[in-house]
């Protein structure tokens, strides 16, 4: 019945979770990029399924009441804003929608518009929008390159590729942005400074990173290189210092072919390394590798949110899994008795030590390492104490030759900080989208926290995970929508659980003696290769790990992840993931 380029109108009348308009025809949906709800359109059959298909919108034939005109010209090219064709209010109900049919659907979940005193509910929150849903941007990342003419080009690469969209006026950023990208490339083209081509692998400036503090008016400048140094750079320098609030002019080396965007060397050229900036009361130092909240002035209420959800009252010992540089530990931790964060990178607990330093709070503590591995594997080392006098000295954070450990420390009321460790009064989680991981939702529900705290970028994982957790141990009971990313379909969400009344807690004494820590490094290639993908966002095949640690003189199976062929033509492994794996091997202490 239908065809791929077949013409077709339709009536679109609800969206996909990727912000596509759908329409039916004789019982077929069709997905459209860019159409809105109540939109009849004209469009152009680009796939087709048994069931359904996909279709190009060629024209808008009776605009739909929700559709307006964009602010951006490039929108529809550069993919960053889905939905700027979309009023903001349409935006927020969609989103909201979108939090609450994944939690039906996926978790099982029903909500009441309240919670009365005699019968138990869920309070599902309206979404939490912007006053001002643009200019909201606190980063930016640019790439450079050159048009079919040779010019040199800025922007943002367009949908599912690599192609520039030029263009230096982004309604998501700040208005320094374009000041600056028109210092840099004007610079370039008159000094000729060439532009990084990825093909070749050639050329000097690849990337323009910004940063702006929304608090101290702050900036910084990052001019990512594919080598060491900038002809000229003290041209560059003295134009951009001219601009009220620069404060940090920095390279960063990044040399390699590949598609991460930033090195992992700073070269400061001018000021300091780092900008500063504030979430609340709380100031954090941030450089161009630390990992910060793009929108400052949403993260502010969903951090509060998840605050006021984690109920302190300055008595509570708190697990901060996936803490990144600290930011929801910070703020934790102002009501806290004390709080302990979990993070995988490494970078990112050090910002987060530096920023607790700066801001004189002591009641909190960093550990490196999966969440997955950290919290489970401390555990069961805790139970296995559970018979044994209550320990002098409570499990802390130290350093040796370079490895995070836990170590006994002497200090006044220990072993209550011990035991309220292994059964903390509050966990929070703020896990990537791909969720928590299944060993880390067990190891929560043995340790039986009154509250927990679930902090999503993804409804469809945070249903899968809440509907894991409550089970016969929680309830859920209160969902809050935060629309962080306007003109997008991304929406964060914070919600509360706990324990359900009548559930008992098992109190437990443990012991922790010298050299009686769990190991949290267990290298296998499975977590080789989800470091590598965590931290540099690539796979690495187990073959390219096999290689990497022959070369580091590590012993292994003659034969172990050699081909089998009589002849083999072996692809030998990248130079930068040669780095990546050794970083991998460093962290887990093999080299």
């Amino acid at each position: 019945m239908f065809e791929k380029n077949m013409e077709l109108e339709l009536v679109i009348e609800d969206l996909a979770v990727d912000g596509a308009g759908i329409g039916k025809v004789d019982g077929v949906a069709f997905f459209v990029k860019d159409a809105v709800m109540g939109d009849r359109v004209l469009i152009k059959i680009m796939k087709m399924k048994k069931r359904y298909g996909y279709g190009r919108l060629l024209e808008v034939l009776e605009p739909s009441s929700c559709r307006i005109e964009p602010r951006c010209e490039y929108y529809r090219q550069c993919g960053g804003c889905q939905i700027q064709v979309m009023n903001y209010g349409q935006q927020l109900e969609f989103k909201e929608k979108k939090v609450r049919d994944n939690l039906e659907r996926i978790g099982g979940f029903s909500f009441s518009d309240k919670i009365t005193s005699n019968e138990q509910g869920i309070l599902f929150h309206p979404i939490i929008g912007m006053e001002e849903p643009f200019f909201y941007r606190n980063k930016a990342q640019f790439p450079i390159g050159t048009d079919k003419d040779g010019r040199i080009v800025t922007g943002f690469y367009a949908a599912r590729s690599h192609q520039i969209i030029p263009n230096r006026k982004c309604y998501l950023g700040v208005e320094a942005n374009e000041k600056i990208l028109d210092i840099v490339i004007s610079f370039m083209e008159k000094y000729h400074v060439s532009a990084y081509n990825e093909i070749s692998g050639k050329g000097l400036v690849r990337h323009v990173l910004v940063r702006y503090g929304f608090t101290t008016k702050e900036i910084m400048v990052c001019l990512v290189v594919n080598g060491r140094k900038i002809p000229h750079v003290e041209k560059l320098v003295e134009r951009l210092k001219s601009l009220t609030g620069m404060t940090s002019i920095t390279l960063n080396v990044n040399e390699k072919n590949t598609n991460v965007i930033l090195g992992k060397e700073i070269i400061c050229l001018w000021g300091q390394a780092y900008i500063t900036d504030y979430i609340g009361s709380i100031k954090y130092q941030i450089s161009p590798l630390s990992f910060y909240q793009v929108n400052p002035v949403q993260t502010r209420k969903l951090y509060e949110t998840a605050l006021n959800y984690a109920g302190l009252t300055g008595a509570e010992i708190v697990w901060d899994l996936y803490c990144g540089i600290g930011t929801i530990s910070l703020f934790l931790a102002q009501k806290a008795r004390h709080v302990y964060g979990v993070e995988v990178v490494e970078d990112a607990i050090a910002d987060a030590r530096n920023n607790a330093k700066c801001n004189g709070i002591e009641n909190v503590t960093f550990f490196v390492g999966r969440a997955e591995e950290v919290l489970p594997e401390f555990y069961e080392k805790a139970m296995q104490q559970q018979d044994k006098r209550l320990m002098t000295g409570y499990c802390e954070e130290t350093q040796e030759n370079g490895r995070t450990i836990l170590a006994e420390e002497n200090k006044g009321n220990a072993g209550e900080r011990s035991e309220g460790m292994l059964h903390p009064d509050v966990i929070v989680v703020d896990p990537p989208r791909k969720g928590c991981d299944e060993k880390c939702l067990e190891t929560i529900l043995k340790m039986k926290p009154e509250r927990v705290v679930y902090v999503s970028c993804d409804p469809a994982t945070l249903a899968r995970d809440l509907k894991y957790l409550c089970g016969e141990e929680y309830e859920l009971r209160e969902v809050q929508p935060v629309d962080m990313f306007p003109q997008s379909v991304h929406v964060e969400t914070v919600v509360q659980l706990s324990r359900k009344k009548g559930t008992p807690k098992i109190e437990v004494k443990m012991e922790v003696q010298e050299g009686d820590i769990p190991e949290l490094k267990n290298p296998t290639y499975k977590r080789i290769q989800e470091f590598v993908m965590d931290k540099y966002g690539v796979h690495v095949h187990s073959r390219y790990i096999a290689e990497v640690k022959r070369l580091c003189g590590i012993e292994m199976g003659e034969n172990y992840n050699k081909s089998k062929k009589d002849n083999p033509d072996i692809k030998h492994c990248p130079k930068d993931k040669i780095e990546y794996i050794k970083e991998a091997l460093k962290y887990y202490e093999l080299i």
